[in-house]
């Protein structure tokens, strides 16, 4: 029976200090990496210096409770008893910072396991990776998208064909997302989302739309639409 248990649950790992250190300064080491690619590779607003911490303190965490568990069946099952206690509530807005934590928990999963090839190899692929995704063109959506409001006289249909022959010439698409009264019915006040040949044609769709005359007020809003607050 007891021959059945000790088989069952496994036995403890034979851990020395050295293995133990080196596992540990090998997944700080290779968290760093990932940490240092990540802000090169970081676009957006919301940067965060915790987060950075966190992905190689994770790393390092992970690590141990990976050598703590070994192979011993009963203690992983505590260790998990004991993990699903804390509720961890910070959102990550985006999956790709989820997928940077995510590599660094995996390499210390590797190096605790004692597998520092797979942490290694790991480690470089996948931040080779990042790196040529983030230089790469690859998935980049170059849309110049915006919102164009302007108010024009109400049931001109000149005006109308001169102010829909100007979007045809500097967009490469639109759509009219609203009409509504203004001037006590004497105008009417439009809004488009559009999307620019070019960048450079903000200025020309505001003073074409200026020289026509058929348009008062143009303002011309550009919004990009990879980025998330």
């Amino acid at each position: 029976m007891n021959d059945y248990l000790s088989t069952f649950l496994g036995t403890p790992m034979t851990l020395t200090l050295p293995t133990i250190a080196g596992a540990m300064v090998l997944s700080f080491l290779l968290s760093m990496i990932f940490a240092v690619v990540y802000q090169i590779t970081f676009r957006g607003f919301s940067y965060s210096r915790s987060y950075v911490h966190t992905m190689v303190l994770g790393s390092m965490v992970t690590c141990m409770l990976i050598m703590a568990v070994g192979s011993n069946l009963a203690r992983g099952m505590g260790i998990l008893g004991t993990l699903a206690i804390i509720r961890f509530r910070t959102p990550i807005r985006d999956p790709r910072d989820s997928m940077f934590l995510f590599a660094c928990l995996g390499i210390g999963i590797a190096c605790g396991s004692r597998m520092p090839q797979v942490a290694i190899i790991g480690t470089t692929l996948i931040n080779l990776a990042a790196l040529i995704l983030h230089w790469a063109p690859f998935a980049s959506r170059r849309e110049y998208e915006g919102l164009l409001r302007f108010t024009m006289k109400a049931d001109d249909k000149e005006a109308k064909q001169r102010v829909h022959d100007i979007l045809v010439q500097y967009c490469d698409s639109f759509y009219m997302l609203g009409m509504r009264d203004a001037e006590q019915g004497n105008s009417v006040e439009l809004s488009y989302q559009l999307r620019l040949i070019d960048p450079s044609y903000q200025q020309d769709i505001i003073s074409g739309l200026k020289k026509s005359g058929c348009a008062n007020d143009p303002v011309l809003m550009m919004q990009r639409t990879t980025v998330e607050l």
